[in-house]
């Protein structure tokens, strides 16, 4: 089952992704990174009550530690969008959805350590080769021969690093939560999203001076960008709930085929034989882990 919420997140995310390039090259980095949670949130909290009446409420009461860890899971993926968001200006739309897929290794170290998870051999193999081929990108990326960390390099590795801390806090989280599967990854992820709504929102009102400027930027765009969002989320939060983070986030670099697609016919984007490669060992490594984790 995870496979398949996995497959629908990547699906999804990949859509948002180029249409929230698209915003914030408009609107700006605030705002498109704004308009995944915002937009957003209405479509997850309609899902929530769907769930809490098809699959049934939560069995215990929500603890603080609960709010605690999601909340470091919603501060991380804010950073983790709009570090996202820069790279592109900094990159081409591939390499900077590319360098951020290091948060499958992230994600797997992180989980490991603080929560004793563990991966099997097929499982790192398969990190390992998703890693190479982000390698692979680098060397394109910098111009320079065998400079790995340039600027880009740095920017999409924290951006991965901040993608792997929420994937793990979602996860952990939910985890705390007892009841239907569905309805504790729908409630972290209504509560994620409203936190990020408010503490964006909130920035937005006291640098426009405006209480309602989000809904007077790109309206109809911002709301692709939200309902993709949602759906990728959705996705992602499940599957988040069901098995280790690191295998979904592994899995979820299939979204390297959408990718490629958005990058040369939407953004017209001429696509290096580094880029090619590098795409190539990120879609072995989900071969990989699909057969093997």
């Amino acid at each position: 089952m995870w496979i398949a919420f996995t497959l629908l997140a990547a699906w999804f995310q990949s859509m948002r992704t180029a249409y929230q390039n698209s915003l914030s090259k408009q609107e700006g980095t605030l705002h498109a990174t704004l308009a995944r949670s915002l937009f957003g949130l209405p479509f997850v909290l309609v899902y929530g009550g769907f769930c809490y009446f098809l699959f049934g409420p939560l069995t215990t009461e929500i603890s603080q530690t609960f709010y605690l860890i999601a909340g470091l899971g919603a501060l991380a993926q804010i950073l983790a969008t709009y570090l996202m968001l820069y790279l592109f200006k900094q990159a081409s739309f591939t390499s900077g959805t590319l360098f951020a897929k290091t948060e499958a290794l992230l994600a797997a170290l992180l989980a490991a350590a603080f929560l004793g998870d563990k991966l099997s051999w097929g499982a790192w193999l398969a990190i390992a080769i998703g890693v190479i081929g982000i390698g692979v990108l680098s060397f394109k990326h910098s111009h320079k021969k065998m400079q790995l960390l340039d600027k880009a390099s740095l920017l999409g590795l924290a951006s991965g690093f901040c993608f792997a801390l929420t994937s793990v806090s979602a996860g952990y989280a939910s985890s705390m939560l007892e009841g239907p599967v569905f309805t504790r990854a729908a409630l972290t992820l209504a509560y994620v999203l409203a936190l990020q709504s408010v503490l964006l929102w909130g920035i937005q009102i006291y640098q426009t001076k405006s209480l309602f400027i989000p809904f007077k930027k790109a309206f109809l765009l911002s709301n692709k960008v939200g309902c993709l969002s949602a759906l990728g989320s959705i996705g992602w939060f499940t599957a988040f709930s069901l098995i280790n983070p690191a295998l979904v986030k592994t899995l979820g670099q299939i979204e390297v085929i959408g990718t490629l697609y958005y990058s040369k016919y939407r953004f017209k984007e001429a696509l290096s034989k580094q880029e090619w490669i590098g795409g190539s060992l990120i879609i072995l490594s989900v071969i990989i882990v699909a057969l093997l984790g």
